[in-house]
């Protein structure tokens, strides 16, 4: 199964020159939906964590899927203002701006060491930023994975640099 069929490009969205990739057709189909989760699941393998972090906000759906598959507990990061408890706050640029993603302080155990997963890596700004604030809270980063990379804009590359291993089932 390719699963590039099932994540077409809509081109100038949310701006114009970005390539918006949609999650939606294989979301909508269970056996994509369930071969996603199976190699994110075999990437998975490769890093010792005991936890994962989902990113705001399809980052939310594999990073669910791959820690019912794992047995591993999930934590959630968040755009700004919609946690109730203490937060931990990180703030990054992107291709098309800035924001902020916050953790809830009481979410992850100490000692947790953290794998954080989301759809689509592009310049790894995103990452980067989830990294960040694992590490500030006090927690140990595992690594990173992702659904597709986004061919040319280097993301893996500027991961890599960061010290952030990567790991990326497709690169489009």
């Amino acid at each position: 199964m390719n699963l590039l069929d099932y994540l077409p490009g809509v081109p100038d969205f949310p701006k114009p020159g970005i390539l918006f990739r949609d999650i939606s057709p294989l979301l909508a189909h269970p056996a994509a939906l369930k071969n996603a989760t199976l190699q994110l699941e075999a990437f998975a393998q490769q890093f010792e964590y005991s936890h994962i972090l989902g990113i705001e906000s399809r980052g939310f759906i594999f990073g669910a899927a791959l820690a019912y598959q794992a047995h591993k507990g999930l934590a959630l990061a968040r755009k700004p203002n919609k946690l109730p408890l203490a937060s931990h706050r990180e703030s990054y640029g992107l291709e098309y701006g800035s924001d902020s993603l916050e953790i809830q302080q009481s979410t992850l155990p100490a000692g947790a060491r953290v794998l954080i997963v989301d759809d689509v890596l592009a310049t790894g700004g995103t990452i980067i930023a989830a990294s960040q604030l694992l590490k500030k809270a006090g927690f140990e980063v595992a690594g990173a994975l992702t659904l597709l990379e986004i061919a040319g804009l280097n993301g893996g590359e500027i991961l890599s640099q960061q010290g952030i291993i990567n790991k990326t089932v497709l690169i489009a």
